[in-house]
């Protein structure tokens, strides 16, 4: 019985070893394979691409159109980007990249994105109840969204979902954006199915808050505060910095020296005084 023990014993422990042998002999296979498929299709990063990588911001937000950092920067080593796509990375970075790139680096003017809609879900009639998936992507497929005027905002968030610097918030529908957090880079606008997100200059005193080019008898049937074109803001401009364009007023900025005369006139307040610093009040002229 002892003998028969024993042999059992003997006999378990041979096939323990035959089973870690296998696994221990399968797992050196494969870490060598791994080894050599590594060293055979191993890619070379350019080294341009590196440096420009470790020289712009990192922020990885996809404004610039690219899925990351990662992607602008091959594109910039290929010649098929400009610099000017990105608005995070810092001039002095920039003009780094300019050297490493060869070019020369334009002047960029400091901006910050500005909603351009101020129906919500108080001021712009719905067309339809939307009960799909709450987002503004989804509710836009569905004939063109569930809004009255075709270039209203949906209000679902897309664009304070994809902000990495959270500088957006939702309120009644209609998203906000702090200007003390907005750093420009364009996530928003490039996620926005109404388009209706823009640049504007981060020293702009006012800017307008609609983006219908419908006439004003057809504006004032969907929504509550929609530019009318009546031109009041461009007549009653001091300086002459308000023209209107396809039933929408434009502002030179160039020539606005917040007075906000233009906020004032506008009857239907579409014209929005922003909040900025001292350092960024417009000279007189």
């Amino acid at each position: 019985m002892y003998i028969n023990l024993l042999e059992i014993t003997i006999k378990t422990w041979q096939t323990l070893g035959i089973v870690v042998g296998i696994f221990s002999g399968a797992a050196i296979l494969i870490g060598v394979l791994i080894l050599l498929v590594g060293k055979i299709f191993k890619v070379d990063v350019d080294k341009k691409v590196t440096a420009i990588l470790e020289n712009l911001a990192g922020a990885n937000c996809g404004g610039c159109g690219c899925s990351g950092c990662g992607g602008f920067a091959a594109k910039l080593a290929e010649g098929n980007g400009t610099l000017s796509d990105c608005h995070v990375t810092s001039p002095e970075k920039k003009a780094e990249i300019a050297k490493l790139l060869g070019v020369e680096l334009n002047d960029e003017e400091p901006s910050v994105v500005v909603v351009i809609c101020n129906g919500g879900i108080e001021n712009c009639a719905d067309k339809f109840e939307y009960k799909g998936n709450p987002t503004c992507a989804s509710n836009n497929s569905l004939l063109g969204g569930n809004k009255a005027c075709y270039t209203a905002c949906l209000g679902c968030g897309d664009c304070k979902a994809v902000c990495p610097e959270n500088a957006i918030s939702v309120t009644g529908r209609l998203p906000q954006v702090d200007p003390d957090r907005c750093v420009s880079c364009g996530a928003c606008i490039t996620t926005c199915p109404k388009n209706i997100i823009k640049r504007i200059p981060s020293n702009a005193p006012v800017f307008v808050a609609c983006s219908s080019e419908c006439k004003g008898k057809d504006v004032v049937k969907v929504c509550k505060v929609g530019c009318i074109a009546c031109e009041k803001c461009a007549k009653n401009c001091p300086h002459g910095a308000i023209y209107m364009k396809d039933n929408l007023p434009v502002i030179d900025y160039k020539k606005c020296t917040g007075c906000l005369t233009c906020v004032e006139k506008c009857p239907r307040h579409i014209i929005i005084s922003r909040k900025i610093t001292a350092e960024e009040t417009p000279t007189k002229k």
